[in-house]
């Protein structure tokens, strides 16, 4: 059984008087239908999770826009990327570098995927520590930290000493 609270009925009051108009304006910024939907819907959702501080605010539905306005944007930028990482994707790279030896990729898999992303943006890719921040949209501090503790727990799965050459 649903009980309806005073904050659920205000939440569902905003929705109904905001969705429309929010879902329009990311239409305009994406230009399709069903991703248009998929965003704001999901500013919703992140309205709906935050909504005890949310519904504080002058204006709610200036909140869920701008957040729902942010996704599209980036949703926009990776279909405008899209063709081309795909047609990149597609084509032998003849200048691939070797993978790396079996025991070697079993750790690597065992770490954790923020330990892996920024271990292969490090080691195999060569950013910097700052690239990988950026990149991954974490401090410099951050990326260290996992690069310290995936360099420990590959020492520890391959029986080798750890060094500390992060800079």
């Amino acid at each position: 059984m649903l009980v309806r609270t005073e904050a659920s009925t205000e939440f569902e009051w905003w929705f109904r008087a905001s969705y429309s108009s929010v879902e329009r304006t990311v239409f305009l910024v994406v230009g399709d239908r069903g991703r248009a939907e998929e965003i704001a819907q999901e500013a919703f959702v992140k309205m709906l999770q935050r909504w005890s501080a949310v519904r504080r605010y002058d204006r709610p539905d200036a909140w869920v826009r701008r957040v729902a306005v942010r996704m599209a944007v980036k949703s926009a930028k990776r279909e405008r990327v899209r063709p081309e990482v795909e047609r990149l994707a597609s084509k032998p790279d003849l200048d691939m570098p070797s993978l790396p030896d079996p025991d070697l990729a079993a750790a690597v898999a065992e770490l954790s995927p923020m330990q892996r992303a920024v271990v292969v943006l490090f080691y195999w890719e060569d950013n910097t520590v700052f690239d990988i921040a950026r990149a991954l949209e974490v401090s410099e501090s951050t990326v260290k930290q996992h690069l310290f503790r995936a360099r420990a727990r590959l020492a520890t799965l391959l029986g080798e000493e750890v060094t500390d050459d992060v800079h």
